[in-house]
């Protein structure tokens, strides 16, 4: 009878040990051949603890606004930049909102629904949407000129902090109008044609118009609200300048060969913001490479995904260099000559 009341006083403590080890316990426990490890086995699991990003998979959704040349290669060079980086660790979640602002804000929350890891938010309509769908996750701008202007920052003094950084297209405005004097010294009247929904681009128009009037010209601002009233103004502006500039702007992006078609067989030429824009409608620009623009801001994100730079405190990057490029076939129909350090377009 001892013996019986002995065994069943050692099975109750067993039970009781068992109840009592929670799932943390449990999860620790291993059969004996996985415990074998090899000489440094603990070591690399205690080094892999150390930096967590290591091996991690992420998503990174991409907003761009709409598609054209500029926009496009600065998507393609962020999305090579982060495979070079992080290989088969990223994936993307690429969405065009083609050319609605309204749609931008669609697609962000999408992404802060899908929780990506970080936004890519290509122009500056798809900057402002992200920055208005989440204040968590990393967002990164691109093609974006102005960030302060873009995000109504005041004294903006080159770094967004929170949860916003990116890289900018802006081109030295001055020397863009500089340029214009090279080229037509004799011309008297510059039209400035922009899309009045782009916040970047008023940026740019007043800061090139007070440039240009300081060389002698007479500047009219003539500003579209849509593609709707773009062949009708533009026609305006052809009619009462001798040179027009257009800016880095993504609805005349977008729609260059109407530009073109009204301004060449008016003799008007146009000096543009970016090299896309030239390529459809202008004579010649100060630009920048939009896929180097995008390499950089891959690289920025990187550096996020894996904790090695704080988005908060990464300043806003801008373009290394700009080169002076033309459009030699509309040269050659508007009878231009360019000179000689100027690099023809697509070569």
């Amino acid at each position: 009878m001892k013996k019986l009341l002995a065994m069943l006083l050692v099975l109750t403590m067993a039970v009781s040990v068992t109840a009592c080890g929670g799932k943390g316990e449990e999860k620790t426990e291993a059969p004996s051949e996985a415990l074998e490890e090899t000489p440094g086995e603990e070591a690399e699991e205690e080094g892999a603890a150390e930096a967590p990003a290591e091996g991690a998979e992420y998503v990174v959704g991409i907003c761009q606004l709409v598609q054209h040349d500029a926009l496009d290669a600065a998507t393609q060079g962020f999305m090579d930049a982060l495979k070079e980086e992080l290989g088969d660790q990223v994936t993307f979640d690429e969405q065009n909102a083609s050319g609605d602002p309204a749609t931008c804000s669609t697609i962000i929350n999408q992404f802060v629904s899908n929780d990506v890891d970080l936004i890519l938010a290509n122009a500056t309509p798809a900057l402002q949407a992200a920055t208005a769908g989440t204040d968590t996750i990393p967002i990164l701008g691109t093609s974006v000129t102005e960030y302060g202007v873009a995000l109504d920052i005041d004294n903006f003094n080159g770094t967004v902090g929170g949860n916003v950084s990116g890289t900018s297209d802006l081109a030295p405005l001055d020397e863009q109008a500089a340029m214009l004097k090279e080229l037509f010294p004799d011309a008297k009247n510059v039209g400035l044609l922009y899309c009045s929904a782009e916040a970047n681009s008023q940026y740019q128009v007043d800061t090139v118009q007070s440039e240009l009037e300081k060389l002698g010209y007479t500047c009219k601002q003539y500003p579209f609200s849509d593609t709707n009233d773009l062949s009708a103004v533009t026609t305006t502006a052809a009619d009462e300048n001798d040179v027009m500039y257009v800016p880095t702007d993504n609805t005349a992006a977008s729609n260059a060969e109407i530009i073109n078609n009204i301004c060449e067989p008016a003799k008007v030429p146009v000096i543009a913001g970016e090299e896309g824009i030239c390529a459809g409608c202008g004579v010649a620009t100060l630009s920048i490479s939009y896929y180097d623009l995008g390499v950089a801001t891959g690289k920025m994100a990187a550096k996020i995904l894996t904790g090695e730079s704080n988005i908060s405190e990464m300043p806003i990057e801008y373009a290394p260099q700009f080169v002076k490029k033309y459009n030699k076939a509309l040269c050659d129909s508007l009878e231009i000559t360019i000179p000689e350090d100027y690099v023809v377009i697509g070569e």
